[in-house]
Parts: C-alpha cells; sequence; structure tokens
C-alpha cells in the first residue's frame, strides 16, 4: 500500500518499538525502507533478521540525504516519511487511505496527528523507550477527539511518488534535517499544491528522544542574533521566514475547512514581509557562506 521511510542513527530501541507498530497497527501491507546512518548499534542485524529493506551510509547523513536515498527503493504510489521514534496507533494508514480515496486525486500533503507529553500533556506515556506505556496509550485513544488541522508541514507525511520526484524529495542543505519540512511544503505549494491537511484520526505516539544532528557541519554558520541555522537557511532559500509561509500560506494549525487560496495581503502580510526581507538582505550582504 505505503512506503514508509525511516532515516534512523544509532537508535534501535525507538527503530524497534516504530517498526513493530506499524506491523501491529496497520490495516494494510505496506513496504518499509529504513536508511541507517553509522549504524554501530543492533539496528541492521535487526532489520536484516526481519527482513526489512534498509540503504546505509557509514557517516551521518542526516535526515535529508537518507530519506532521498531510502526513496528511490519505493515500490508503491504513496510515500510516507516518519521518523524512528514513533509508534504507529491502531488504523493510523485507514484514516489516510480514507482522506486519499474521498479526495479523489494526488495533489495533496496529508499527515497524521503527533501525540506526545509536549503537546497533548494527558498522554503522557512515557518519554523514553524504556518507560513507554503502550497500555495506557491505546486505552486512551478513544478518549480525546483530534480535529484536522490546517498547514500541516510535519511527520509523518504522505504524498504521492510522482509528487514527491517533481518536489527533488527533501532538500539537503538541510542538514541535519530541520526546517527540511517547510521546505518540501514550500516547494510543493509552488507546484501548486493547495491542501497541506493533518488528519485527526491518523495518530502517532513521539517520544522526541532523538535526531541526526551534527553539529560540526555548522561550524561556520552562526547567527545567533536571527534565531536558528536552519530558518536562516530557509530565509536565504526563500526570502521569506518558516513562520511567515506558515502563518500567510499555509495557515497553519487553524480548522481545516478546504484547499488554500493564496494569502491574503492585508497590512500584517506586509509589514512582516518587510521584516522578512530586511533579515534576508541582512544574511545576503553579511554573510557570503
Amino acid at each position: 500500500m505505503f512506503s514508509i521511510i525511516i532515516p534512523t542513527l544509532n537508535n534501535y530501541n525507538y527503530l524497534k518499538i516504530c517498526i513493530n507498530s506499524i506491523k501491529k497497527n496497520s490495516k494494510f501491507n505496506h513496504q518499509i525502507i529504513v536508511h541507517v546512518n553509522v549504524g554501530k548499534d543492533e539496528t541492521k542485524n535487526f532489520l536484516e533478521k526481519n527482513n526489512i529493506e534498509y540503504t546505509f551510509t557509514s557517516y551521518n547523513s542526516g535526515l535529508c540525504e537518507g530519506v532521498n536515498n531510502a526513496s528511490k527503493k519505493a515500490t508503491n504510489n504513496y510515500i510516507v516519511y516518519s521518523h524512528d521514534d514513533f509508534y504507529f496507533c491502531p488504523n493510523w494508514d485507514e484514516a489516510l487511505y480514507n482522506e486519499i480515496t474521498s479526495l479523489g486525486h494526488d495533489k495533496f500533503y496529508f499527515s497524521s496527528t503527533q501525540i506526545n507529553t509536549f503537546g497533548f500533556r494527558d498522554y503522557d506515556c512515557g518519554k523514553n523507550f524504556d518507560d513507554f506505556n503502550e497500555t495506557k496509550l491505546l486505552s486512551n485513544l478513544t478518549k480525546k477527539e483530534f480535529p484536522n488541522l490546517q498547514g500541516s508541514t510535519w511527520a509523518p507525511h504522505i504524498v504521492h511518488k510522482d509528487l514527491w520526484l517533481k518536489a527533488g524529495g527533501f532538500s539537503e542543505e538541510f542538514f541535519p534535517g530541520a526546517g527540511s519540512d517547510p521546505d518540501f511544503s514550500l516547494k510543493l505549494w509552488n507546484l501548486g499544491i493547495r491542501i497541506f491537511k493533518m488528519v485527526g484520526n491518523s495518530k502517532v505516539y513521539h517520544f522526541e528522544s532523538k535526531t541526526l544532528r551534527d553539529p560540526s557541519k555548522f561550524e561556520n554558520f552562526n547567527f545567533k542574533d536571527l534565531g536558528s541555522k536552519s530558518a536562516k537557511i530557509f530565509l536565504r532559500k526563500w526570502g521569506i521566514s518558516t513562520k511567515f509561509f506558515r502563518k500567510h500560506y499555509l495557515r497553519a494549525n487553524s480548522p481545516y475547512v478546504s484547499e488554500l487560496n493564496e494569502p491574503k495581503k492585508n497590512i500584517s502580510y506586509f509589514l512582516e514581509l518587510i521584516i522578512c526581507k530586511l533579515k534576508f538582505y541582512y544574511l545576503k550582504l553579511n554573510f557570503k557562506n
């Protein structure tokens, strides 16, 4: 049904939970493809023992390069991008499938709802793999309804493979991965996609345990006065900030009603756009790398 891409970096204990949850809680059969960065733990042995496809780099390639490598093995029409520290809840895939079939075309970006201790504190079912309370999670899933929201840019997300290829996958300059999600969404926007929807009935639990960061690659890219490195990469690339894009284009986190239109160009839009441009030209003039 779907090709699920999972990049990982010596994160075996979480990856095992993630893959087992896909096998246990999916309605349909899916292709799972893991990209293994470094692989100094039990990850490769686990994947080979369970006949799970994977790609490999001996170095930390980050999320973007890893996902791009693994996606070349995708054999299904729809690509799901997942973190390795997700637990996929029952029928996560059926909810996405129903959205796809009811829409009737492939010009969309859907994502699942993340449940975690940061966003939904009543759903604290463990912060680490060794204190994960699966029983508590599953017994509480039906006690709270999650709405469909506008403007999703986060994992796990699903797009058609043709759309993934047209967009060129993830942009690898966003190493180790932060900022690549809104960048991918903006590339889709430029391809004419106007449906960016978080599906409330498709749920995953997120441990938020580990990323693929390697700070050494950014040692000469340190602009502390203007926020995070990924935000600066995005600003230099597109001329607007991620915050501006999510607010004025994607209308992020508002209730989902219908596909998006062009931004409303009001006073707020132009004032914030001017601020973006000032920051953009400051970066352009003062930092050449």
